[in-house]
């Protein structure tokens, strides 16, 4: 016996045990490096002019003997390859034969170590192997890290045969799934569904007897993966139909994707992805259990079911898959090494998904309206998210419930301005009806001025950190109201701030609040709606706006006050009282039921 050209056993353990974080991973190692040898060998017949032959991985299961093998027709090793790509631990043939050939053909194993996870599952691995082009055959066969044997072996064509011959089933490694057809079937189209040559199994099926209502079994062969990946094939080849189901049998979603892009580029990183925006957002999607991502391919082999990072948290709700072939993987092929490339791969994607949306915005407003009413408030985030820092990426793409009905952009909002107005207007509440009937609402919107509807928590404080757009500044609505005073008015307004102790800094005077005779604002940056939703947040208590009282000198509420003012003082802070918690009501404020209708009934 021979022993490994490494510290192999130490190595071998952490193989087993630190590399790979998932046995079932073994398989996807494995085909992965039958699909290198038909690689290299499409690429020597291809230069030696010998002609083409039908490249195939083939897995076999053997129940009786627990054996699982992997055999394919692709280049082969000799004696001496087997010694050196097998017999050394973390020797890669693959990346030895890139060297040698300078080729850019994507080669998917480029460690040398992906072969040795088949120790998670086996307790003894038998390599049988013809290199193209000898007459010789050999087998290379470990127990693990003892050491290997090799020795002279038949084979009929070149190629190489891997047997796996199982460990005993237990809790801690259930080997028994791997003699299953139906599970070695599911994790191929899990992790090599895009290997470009077939992979083969003869499988058992059911059907009926001849002129009988039985059923029996049969074998029959079959390819178990999808050999080019959708998001591969020429878009002009693939119908809506075809994209559409390939979203839902891979989600298992029963709803149409509301929109579906693909993209591609070449350059200092070439990927191709295809990205769909599902119909409804999951129940789950705005708790801590959701993991977002993009599933993330390697030359077609899954790397990463769901990639976090290849998406920000305010797009976390697209699904779809990213495949690229200039990825730096690390050992286990479970993550990049380069961090910069991963940033690199999700700003190229962050930038299209910005850019495609636009486009949808302005080509079929429709579908986007559809899109921003289930996902808005997350996209909104987006703007608010790392101090604005993608804002002037996002602002365009953000649409408001406005006054005019419907969504408005801010760049709409702007364009259809009344000449004199300089600022855009907002309002904030829990629903647009709750807005529509705000006293300063009422009043702008009765001057022909248009009002944008906040309804989301994020809204006040993505609208901060936009501050203003094409030049205008983006305030709330009535807080650049400014009526002078004088006489009577101005002592009105000092006698209701003093009645009213405290509760508001000031009370003012605004002519368009519409029908109503007072209404509440806050001075600041804290509104009264971004004091209620701070308030309802952990840790957020103690929260408080500063409040204004502004009231409407030509409403006959106001001119009975006027008229009590010195005359009946008592009453006159009664109804200074009411005003208030009336324009609490308004603003969507708590009040002292019994005090309001205390001081109500006292009035009547």
């Amino acid at each position: 016996m021979k022993k490994f050209k490494a510290e192999s056993q130490r190595l071998l353990e952490l193989m087993i045990n630190s590399i790979y974080t998932n046995k079932e991973i073994f398989l996807r190692e494995l085909i992965s490096n039958a699909s290198d040898a038909l690689d290299k060998l499409h690429f020597v017949t291809l230069t030696d002019g010998s002609e083409d032959r039908k490249f195939e991985i083939r897995l076999e299961i053997d129940p009786a003997a627990r054996t699982l093998t992997v055999r394919d027709n692709g280049i082969g090793m000799d004696e001496k390859e087997l010694e050196d790509n097998l017999g050394t631990i973390a020797n890669s043939g693959t990346f030895k034969f890139k060297a040698d050939n300078k080729t850019d053909e994507e080669l998917i194993g480029q460690f040398g170590v992906g072969f040795y996870a088949s120790f998670m599952v086996a307790d003894k691995v038998t390599v049988i192997s013809k290199k193209y082009g000898s007459d010789s055959a050999f087998k290379w066969e470990s127990s693990g890290a003892d050491g290997y044997t090799v020795s002279p072996a038949e084979r009929e064509e070149c190629g190489t045969t891997v047997i796996l011959s199982l460990k005993p089933d237990s809790e801690d490694n259930e080997t028994d799934n791997y003699l299953d057809e139906w599970r070695i079937e599911e994790l191929v189209k899990k992790y090599s569904n895009y290997i470009r040559y077939p992979i083969t199994m003869m499988c058992t099926s059911k059907r009926k007897k001849e002129g009988s209502d039985e059923y029996e079994d049969y074998t029959e062969l079959r390819t178990l993966n999808s050999l080019l990946p959708i998001w591969k094939r020429n878009k002009n080849e693939v119908k809506k139909e075809d994209y559409i189901e390939f979203y839902k049998s891979t989600y298992y979603d029963m709803t149409d994707p509301l929109h579906y892009f693909s993209a591609s580029t070449e350059g200092a990183l070439t990927y191709n992805a295809l990205i769909y925006v599902p119909g409804k957002a999951p129940y789950d999607y705005f708790s801590a259990d959701y993991k977002r991502g993009l599933s993330l391919y390697a030359n077609g082999v899954l790397i990463t079911e769901k990639c976090e990072d290849l998406l920000p948290d305010y797009f976390g709700f697209l699904r779809g898959v990213v495949d690229s072939s200039d990825l730096s993987l690390n050992i286990s092929r479970e993550m990049l090494q380069k961090d910069r490339q991963l940033k690199a791969l999700a700003n190229g994607i962050c930038k299209r998904i910005i850019s495609e949306f636009g486009k949808l915005l302005a080509s079929d407003r429709e579908t986007y309206e559809k899109i921003f009413s289930e996902y808005g408030a997350s996209i909104k985030f987006g703007v608010y998210e790392n101090f604005g820092e993608k804002k002037d990426e996002l602002k365009d793409i953000i649409l408001f419930r406005s006054s005019s009905g419907g969504y408005v952009t801010l760049a709409e909002y702007v364009k259809a301005m009344k000449e004199d107005q300089k600022e855009i207007l907002y309002a904030s509440g829990r629903s647009v009806e709750a807005i529509a009937k705000m006293p300063q609402v009422e009043g702008a919107v009765g001057n022909g001025i248009q009002v944008l509807y906040l309804t989301d928590q994020i809204d006040e404080f993505v609208m901060k950190v936009i501050g203003e757009y094409d030049g205008k500044k983006i305030a709330p609505v009535g807080s650049s109201a400014e009526d002078k005073t004088d006489g009577d008015l101005k002592d009105l307004l000092e006698f209701m701030k003093k009645s009213l102790d405290g509760k508001v800094k000031d009370v003012k005077v605004n002519s368009a609040i519409g029908s109503y005779p007072s209404c509440l604002t806050a001075e600041g940056e804290v509104s009264l709606e971004m004091e209620r939703i701070l308030n309802a947040m952990p840790n957020g208590k103690g929260v408080k706006a500063t409040r204004i009282m502004e009231i409407n000198p030509s409403h006959s509420v106001i001119v009975k006050a006027k008229e009590l003012l010195g005359v009946d003082d008592d009453k006159l802070k009664k109804l200074t009282a009411v005003l208030y918690c009336e324009a609490s009501l308004l603003a969507g404020l708590e009040v002292d039921g019994a005090e309001f209708v205390r001081d109500l009934n006292d009035l009547i």
